[in-house]
C-alpha cells in the first residue's frame, strides 16, 4: 500500500453502514468493515402493519463512527493522514425534521422517543393518501406539473409526501422543524461541522428527484402549490435550499471532531 492516498466510502442502507477503505492509485480495497444500526434491529420507531419505518439518528452517527473505526483498525497505524476523501451514499428518499442548527429534531430531548422526529426511510409508505394529493394537484392546479421529470408520477417514499403527512399527524414537530434534510445531506453536513440548516449542501439528485427540484420554475415547487396542498407548508420553501450541488463537487473539510475518529 506504501504512501498511495486513500478514500473512504460510506454506505448508509436498511439495517446497517458500510466502510470501505480504497487505494485511489491501485483502485484496490484495503479494508472494510460493517456496523449495524442497534435501535433498528431492536424494531424501536417502526410498525410494519402501518407502514411505518423510521431511524433514529443516533443509529447513524454510532454506526458511522463504529465502521470507520473498524475498518481503520486493519491497516497501520497514522493511515488517516492519507485519507484524502469520504464519499457518501444512502438510501432516499430518507427525510427529517430539523432545527435551526440543521440537528435533526430527534436528537433533542424533548423529541428523543418521537418517531415524526426521526428519519424517514425511503420505505415508508405512511403518506399514501399525500401522495394521491401531490399527484392530483399537479396535473390541476393550472400551472407546471411539477412531476414531469420523476416519471409524471410522485411516490409516496419522497420527500413533499413525508413531510405533508408528519404536519398533519403531529403538530408539536411542525412547531419545532425549521427546516428538512435528506440522509445524504445531512451526513456529510455532520461530518464537516455545518450547524446551520441554511448551510447544507443539497444532493441535486435528491432534490431533483424525490422533492421535484427544476431550474425550469426556479428550484423546488411554487410556494402556491405547496399551500394548496396543505397550508402548513407555508413559508418551509423559503427554509430548505435554492442551490443544489452535483456528486462532484465538495461537501466540505472534516471537522476536528470527525478527523479524530479517522486517526
Amino acid at each position: 500500500m506504501g504512501m498511495d492516498a486513500l478514500v473512504i466510502g460510506l454506505d448508509f442502507g436498511t439495517d446497517s453502514v458500510r466502510a470501505v477503505v480504497v487505494n485511489t492509485a491501485k483502485g484496490q480495497e484495503e479494508a472494510s468493515a460493517v456496523a449495524y444500526y442497534q435501535r433498528w434491529a431492536q424494531g424501536l420507531y417502526c410498525q410494519p402493519k402501518a407502514n411505518q419505518f423510521r431511524q433514529h439518528p443516533l443509529d447513524y452517527i454510532e454506526g458511522l463512527e463504529t465502521a470507520v473505526k473498524g475498518a481503520m483498525a486493519q491497516l497501520p497505524a497514522g493511515t488517516g493522514e492519507r485519507v484524502v476523501g469520504i464519499g457518501i451514499d444512502t438510501t432516499g428518499s430518507t427525510p427529517c425534521a430539523v432545527n435551526r442548527q440543521g440537528q435533526p429534531l430527534a436528537l433533542v430531548k424533548e423529541f428523543s422517543g418521537n418517531p415524526n422526529a426521526m428519519f424517514i426511510l425511503w420505505k415508508d409508505h405512511t403518506a399514501v393518501a399525500e401522495t394521491e394529493e401531490i399527484n392530483h394537484l399537479a396535473r390541476t392546479w393550472g400551472g407546471p406539473d411539477f412531476t414531469k421529470y420523476e416519471g409524471g408520477i410522485y411516490s409516496s417514499e419522497w420527500f413533499w409526501a413525508k413531510i405533508t403527512h408528519v404536519y398533519r399527524e403531529d403538530p408539536e414537530v411542525r412547531g419545532a422543524a425549521y427546516s428538512w434534510v435528506e440522509l445524504c445531506d445531512w451526513v456529510p453536513a455532520l461530518l464537516t461541522g455545518v450547524e446551520d440548516a441554511l448551510a447544507i449542501k443539497r444532493s441535486r439528485c435528491a432534490a431533483g428527484h424525490k422533492a421535484m427540484w427544476h431550474p425550469e420554475w426556479g428550484g423546488l415547487p411554487a410556494e402556491e402549490f405547496l399551500v394548496r396542498l396543505d397550508p402548513s407548508l407555508k413559508g418551509l420553501r423559503d427554509r430548505l435550499y435554492q442551490e443544489t450541488f452535483t456528486s462532484d463537487q465538495k461537501a466540505g473539510g472534516l471537522s476536528a471532531e470527525w478527523n479524530i475518529v479517522l486517526s
